[in-house]
């Protein structure tokens, strides 16, 4: 067996995603790899030139995880960008659209009712 045995190797995804298009790579590595030295070994900043991956929010299937932490054959790892607007912010806004629309109702948390929802 060479210095290219797969056997010592596990497979990974790194993934990430901008508003327009996205990159998914696949790439083997070694089981002891942290996650930050598995995105970097995948180049992916290379596909995203205006995102900084030095220090990125990332996770594991959709769990959050540090970059030192290590990997599983078959995980994919997921590099996340900045939130861009607060999510209680953003539900609040909504809220109160619906309030000045009248559409908000107490009781059914802005859903309307079946007899609201009936034409005239």
């Amino acid at each position: 067996m060479g210095s290219n045995d797969q056997s010592n190797s596990i497979n990974v995804l790194v993934a990430f995603a901008m508003p327009k298009n996205q990159k998914v790579i696949e790439l083997s590595v070694d089981p002891a790899s942290t996650v930050a030295q598995i995105v970097e070994q995948s180049k992916i900043s290379g596909f995203f030139p205006d995102f900084d991956f030095s220090a990125p929010k990332v996770g594991i299937f959709n769990r959050s995880v540090k970059l030192t932490d290590t990997c599983r054959d078959g995980d994919r790892i997921e590099v996340y960008r900045p939130l861009i607007a607060d999510p209680k912010e953003a539900r609040a806004k909504r809220a109160q659209k619906a309030i000045d629309e009248g559409r908000a109702n107490k009781i059914t948390g802005g859903r309307l009712s079946p007899e609201q929802k009936k034409p005239n």
